[in-house]
This record gives C-alpha cells, structure tokens and sequence, in this order.
C-alpha cells in the first residue's frame, strides 16, 4: 500500500530556514512524481513544487522559486523541500503527494492522488 510520511515542520522566524522530508513506501518510486502543496487557514490547497523521481526535472511556482528547493533520494526513498528566507505568507499545513506518471513531467498538480497527513510550517516572530 502506497504510504508517504512527512517530518521537518516547525515554526522558524522570518527569514529562517526548514527542510521538509516526505518518506514514500509501498511502491515503485520511478513510475511517479512527488510534489509539495500547501494549505493555508482559510484558503485552497496549492502546489508548491514538484518533482520526477525518474529524472529528477523539478517545477516551483513563482512565489517560491528562488527560496524553495525540491530533491530527492531514491535510495531513501525520500523526497526534500528545503525552505529558505521563509516569509510569514509560507504560513501552512504542507503535504507531500504522489501522482502516477509515464513522463518526466512532474506538473500538472491536479491529478497527485496519494497523500501525507501533512506538516505544520509556521513562520513568525
């Protein structure tokens, strides 16, 4: 049974750093993408990045881009969201999924369908 664990929330100050693991199990990791998405209170879910556990081509929307990076560890089965200059809008439960893929394409985010339980990210002073 496919099952993906996230660790690494917390609460940092702004400007501050977190790493995010998402330790995935119970399937075959290549044919698969792994992505981060993020709820705040009160708002939607949304993707933040993503990656292809085959090639390991990744995606960031614009508001992380530059601050977050996503990798991987296939002999961990691990995937990472590191975190850095943290903004207090980063606010958010953040989930790791999986969605089946054929291609390198991690996007699009509508289609992840395997779940975490999530992880509580805080950022204030």
């Amino acid at each position: 049974q496919l099952q993906l664990v996230e660790s690494g929330g917390g609460l940092v100050q702004p400007g501050g750093s977190l790493r995010l693991s998402c330790a995935a199990s119970g399937f075959t990791p290549e044919n698969y993408a792994i992505g981060w998405f993020r709820q705040a209170p009160g708002k939607e879910r949304e993707g933040v990045s993503c990656i292809s556990v085959k090639d390991g081509s990744t995606y960031h929307v614009a508001s992380v881009k530059g601050r977050f990076t996503i990798s991987r560890d296939n002999a961990k089965n691990t995937v990472y969201l590191q975190m850095n200059s943290l903004k207090s809008e980063d606010t958010a439960v953040y989930y790791c999924a999986a969605a089946r893929r054929l291609s390198s394409a991690c996007v699009p985010f509508y289609d992840y369908i395997y779940w975490g339980q999530g992880t509580q990210v805080t950022v204030s002073s």
